[in-house]
């Protein structure tokens, strides 16, 4: 297991990156974190942080719209095992304050120094004026086995997003933890987990009678959930006269590269992560989001 002073994990997603989101952030880094307070007797801590990132990436689309977003967020957790989640998202493109929240629950269990596995259930709720913009509010529930190999930790997730049509799609992470040495007394250091993260899924091919071809993936807009507006699900640039074949392959969707910076003490996490998203798949329609992507947060332990 990767050992730390106080790491805190507190970006989302993509929040959402990557995975459901900034609360299963949130979650992860504070589990990782506060290995003392369990040794000191403590069985509950709490934590309140916020954040700002320049586009929000989940399941290979912008939930943001490819602007930047802003959170805060509140976790409680339990014996360093289970943890309590709730975020507020502020997108810069939207009128109200608070255009999403984000709220999960979730355990893990380590069951020695190379094994652990995780688990953890979500709510994203959409303020309603932007459900017919933005996306449908939704569930999330994932399973993570963690493998660590001493020169790398390995994330096997399988996840399921249910909402009127229920997907699924897996993801492995390779990553590689360390840090400086304590300064300041031994009161802080600096931490790096540069990480490779291969998201599958189901790709669907669209073929019409003209042959015109297609692809949207998990996340595209035809998907219920992503969905805008209430109407009919139709393929673009659809025509009464035209018919479409749907074609389902699984295979791998994206590729994220990140490496995440950690200023941490024994009360307070900063925390910066510069990454790149690369999609797999080719749609002139709704291509997949990519690019440079870029976030920091900070987050602060109460008790």
């Amino acid at each position: 297991m990767r050992k730390s002073a106080f790491i805190l994990i507190v970006a989302l997603p993509a929040l959402m990156m990557t995975g459901p989101g900034l609360s299963a952030h949130t979650a992860d880094k504070s589990q990782a974190s506060d290995s003392s307070a369990v040794v000191a007797g403590k069985t509950g801590s709490f934590y309140a942080g916020g954040g700002y990132g320049s586009n929000m990436i989940y399941l290979g689309s912008t939930m943001s719209q490819d602007n930047p977003y802003g959170y805060a967020s509140l976790s409680y957790g339990f014996n360093n095992k289970l943890f309590a989640t709730v975020s507020a998202v502020h997108l810069s493109a939207a009128d109200p304050l608070a255009a999403f929240y984000i709220g999960s629950l979730s355990y893990s269990h380590p069951f020695n120094d190379w094994f652990d596995i995780s688990a953890g259930l979500y709510r994203y709720q959409v303020d309603p004026s932007l459900t017919d913009t933005l996306f449908g509010s939704f569930n999330y529930g994932d399973l993570t086995l963690g493998f660590d190999w001493n020169i790398l930790y390995t994330k096997i997730s399988a996840g399921a997003l249910f909402s009127e049509e229920s997907q699924g799609f897996y993801q492995v992470r390779n990553s590689r933890y360390f840090q400086t040495p304590e300064f300041f007394r031994g009161k802080a250091s600096i931490s790096f987990d540069p990480y490779v993260n291969l998201m599958f899924g189901t790709l669907t091919e669209v073929t019409s009678t003209d042959d015109t071809v297609f692809y949207y993936s998990v996340s595209s807009p035809y998907r219920q959930w992503r969905n805008k507006g209430n109407g009919t699900v139709n393929p673009p640039g659809s025509t009464v006269n035209t018919t479409y074949s749907y074609y389902n392959r699984f295979g791998l969707l994206e590729i994220d590269l990140g490496l995440p910076v950690d200023f941490n003490t024994d009360f307070m996490t900063i925390g910066v992560e510069p990454s790149y998203v690369i999609p797999l798949y080719d749609d002139s329609y709704y291509p997949g989001a990519k690019g440079f992507v870029f976030s920091v947060s900070v987050i602060f332990r109460i008790f």
